[in-house]
């Protein structure tokens, strides 16, 4: 069974800073792609960043430069620490896992930021 959970998010002025973790459960692999997306409402779920086998990530344009990936194989969480963050970032970030046997999402992290 896999779990997913997710912590950090929260209220926060527009120009400051959150971190979101992820700790995954659940015979996930350092091989597994671990990310978050992150749905506003009235709007489709979209991908903010992903971490691929090896280390690459891939980030979402409007993210780049922003917001930093990063992964801890030993204790299976990844965080994204989110910098400068914008009213528009406000949404429901998720983490979510890519295994052979599917693709599994966390319940979901509200990010509010203020103007």
């Amino acid at each position: 069974q896999v779990q997913l959970v997710e912590s950090g998010g929260g209220l926060v002025q527009a120009g400051g800073s959150l971190r979101l973790s992820c700790a995954a459960s659940g015979s996930i692999s350092p091989t597994n792609t671990m990310g978050w997306y992150r749905q506003a409402p009235g709007k489709r779920r979209e991908l903010v960043a992903r971490l691929f086998t090896g280390g690459a990530a891939n980030y979402a344009d409007s993210v780049r430069g922003r917001f930093t990936l990063s992964r801890d194989n030993a204790k299976n969480t990844v965080y994204l620490q989110m910098n400068s963050l914008k009213p528009e970032d406000t949404a429901v970030y998720y983490c979510n896992v890519v295994m052979s046997r599917g693709s599994y999402w966390g319940q979901g992290i509200q990010v509010t930021v203020s103007s």
